[in-house]
């Protein structure tokens, strides 16, 4: 059946976390739900086998991923930035080339810096892109509406993680759709 484009799928998707970091986390405002969430679609991800490509910026001095979410992810291999947009670290390039996959499902922090640049840019290079507002936090809550707002107008989809599990899931039946229960239960 032909589905609308925006619609994610497994097989063209991949999940990008950005910099779900220590040092960044705990200012965030929406801490535990992004946190929360972030976990969630890293689980979510092993089920359908979605390729995970996760960011640190800085971690000399932000600190390293949190480990509620480095717990979730299928290995710990950070790319490493000190750029705000993923895009500028040719090892992100490579990784994200490397896996085929041309969607962008995104979260991560901070929703108006490092996030809304690497999603800018993605739309820039081609790749269709997801944002999960659940997913995404900042310091200010002002910031993080402004920069979904900002990202939607650019021709990424702002959507949440519950919808983007189902959209992918797709049906209702089937050992896949039991374990994603259990996920949003």
């Amino acid at each position: 059946m032909e589905r609308h484009p925006q619609l994610a799928n497994a097989e063209e998707s991949l999940l990008l976390v950005i910099d779900p970091q220590e040092k960044l986390v705990r200012m965030i405002n929406n801490r535990e739900e992004v946190v929360g969430t972030v976990t969630r679609l890293l689980q979510f991800a092993s089920i359908f086998s979605l390729p995970v490509i996760l960011t640190e910026h800085y971690p000399q001095g932000l600190g390293y991923t949190v480990e509620e979410v480095k717990e979730a992810l299928p290995s710990y291999q950070p790319v490493l930035k000190r750029v705000f947009s993923c895009f500028g670290v040719p090892e992100f390039s490579k990784a994200l080339e490397a896996t085929g996959r041309k969607r962008l499902l995104v979260c991560g922090i901070e929703t108006h810096i490092c996030v809304c640049q690497t999603v800018l840019d993605a739309l820039h290079r081609g790749y269709l892109v997801q944002v999960v507002a659940d997913g995404t936090g900042t310091r200010r809550p002002e910031d993080h509406l402004v920069a979904l707002e900002r990202m939607r107008w650019a021709g990424a989809t702002v959507t949440t993680s519950e919808a983007l599990i189902y959209e992918i899931t797709y049906r209702a039946d089937g050992e896949e759709f039991k374990r994603v229960l259990d996920l949003v239960k």
